[in-house]
């Protein structure tokens, strides 16, 4: 499915330099991530004026991860502080990037945004696509921040001279976990906002009519995203993700007969939100008694040294054809794994111990290590490709080189897989040394997950129909 053209517009080609960046770009998110899934990407024109409205929660790779989902070159907004350094400058405006001032950076410099929204309109004149971030800062809220104004002057400014061309779309950037190596992110691109209806009421009253078309900004942009109204909410939201999602993917998969990767972890996300918000207006003290609930089950995890994923997997049966398969596996995984994690241990450590040190907030943490990676692993892999070429000649360095980033993906897979045993173990010893401990955990956790199984019933029989 594509996108009408607009008339006379022509489709908006990628220059070489834009090209080469992108589909390195493209490669270490393939790298970083586990998926990258796009949401209707269609839903941006291949031609003419557009404007994304994009939430900010991971700094840096949420310009990669929107530039990789489209066929489009994206010129964003870009903090003017970044154009300070000349080498980094000239390569932002390379990339297409349109500096802005903020007042937080340069206070002296705000009349410089006349010229920044000019530039805009010179790029909407020639059909280009912009992107900006309204939010105006990242953030590790699961929210979309109260956004600025300069969205909706940029649009109705637009739209006064030339109404009916531009396209404003709200995107929606969810990561499953923000800062763990291969995580799952979704780029959702939303329904676009009308700009046209507010014409009338921005030239009788600019003021009123940037305001209502940043509320409508500010509505479709959390329709794209897992948004907690209150942020004192999200403590809850998580905690309850983390013990009951995996059952509710588990009995997807049961009931409907869904794959994996057929299930919206993002919808099931925004339906525990959403319950969360209800159960906390119409029944406060249920809500604080499953907080409750869930901080004592933590406590006894803590206590006993477990974690949460080995309890639940205690409760499940397995069969013992799944058994057999993962035994199988873990025994025929380990080679691959030795091999991967010998030769990738460097690129590896190198950029999370520098991500750790050099992040100042937990916005930075993917972006450093990101950054760290593209550089630690070419620096490393060509060292050990020369020295693989050297013993043994070209075409084994070929091979070698091409073997680099798969068996590092295998050999993390195979990690986290042996962490999960680990844990497991260790529970399995609990049991043996302190079986009343390991039956108080089961237990707790049973009557937690029969609390919020209870809580989902309710809350679907309420609003008469299901969101998970």
């Amino acid at each position: 499915m594509t996108a009408t053209l607009a008339t006379g517009a022509r489709p908006d080609t990628l220059d070489g330099f834009y090209r080469a960046v992108r589909a390195i770009g493209r490669f270490w998110l393939w790298f970083f991530f586990r998926s990258v899934d796009v949401r209707h990407p269609e839903r941006v024109p291949a031609a003419g004026p557009v404007l994304l409205c994009i939430n900010h929660p991971n700094n840096f790779i949420d310009s990669l991860l929107v530039g990789g989902a489209l066929r489009r070159k994206v010129h964003y907004l870009a903090t003017a502080a970044l154009f300070r350094n000349a080498l980094v400058a000239r390569f932002l405006r390379a990339c297409g990037a349109i500096p802005v001032y903020r007042r937080q950076d340069d206070p002296d410099k705000m009349d410089h945004n006349a010229s920044t929204f000019e530039a805009c309109y010179k790029a909407f004149a020639d059909g280009r696509l912009i992107a900006i971030y309204p939010e105006g800062t990242t953030h590790a809220e699961v929210r979309v921040q109260r956004i600025k104004t300069g969205a909706a002057r940029l649009a109705l400014g637009w739209e006064a001279e030339r109404p009916g061309e531009l396209r404003l779309i709200p995107v929606g950037l969810n990561f499953d976990a923000r800062k763990s190596f291969r995580g799952r992110v979704l780029v959702s691109f939303g329904s676009p906002v009308p700009v046209t209806p507010y014409l009338d009421a921005y030239r009788a009253d600019p003021l009123k009519a940037v305001a209502e078309l940043t509320s409508a900004i500010q509505w479709g942009m959390e329709s794209e995203v897992v948004h907690v109204e209150r942020i004192d909410e999200s403590q809850l939201v998580r905690a309850v993700q983390d013990l009951y999602r995996a059952e509710l993917v588990r009995e997807l998969k049961e009931e409907r007969g869904l794959a994996e990767r057929q299930i919206d972890l993002v919808r099931l996300s925004r339906a525990i939100v959403d319950s969360t918000s209800y159960f906390k207006t119409r029944d406060p003290e249920r809500v604080e008694r499953i907080w409750q609930r869930i901080q004592s089950y933590r406590a006894l995890l803590t206590e006993f040294h477990v974690k949460d994923e080995a309890v639940r997997a205690r409760l499940e049966r397995r069969r013992p054809r799944q058994r057999i398969r993962r035994g199988w596996e873990a025994i025929a995984g380990f080679p691959f794994f030795v091999y991967g994690a010998t030769v990738n241990f460097l690129p590896y450590w190198i950029p999370r111990w520098l991500a750790r040190h050099m992040s100042r907030k937990e916005t930075d943490y993917a972006t450093w290590r990101l950054l760290a990676g593209m550089v630690a692993c070419p620096l490393f892999w060509g060292l050990e490709t020369w020295l693989v070429a050297r013993l043994a000649g070209g075409v084994a360095a070929l091979v070698f080189a091409l073997s680099l980033p798969t068996s590092g993906v295998i050999a993390y897979r195979y990690w986290v897989g042996a962490g999960r045993l680990r844990s497991r173990l260790r529970f399995g010893a609990l049991a043996l040394t302190r079986e009343q401990a390991a039956r108080r955990l089961i237990a707790e956790r049973q009557e937690l997950i029969t609390e919020l199984e209870r809580a989902k019933n309710d809350y679907l029989t309420a609003t008469k129909g299901s969101s998970f």
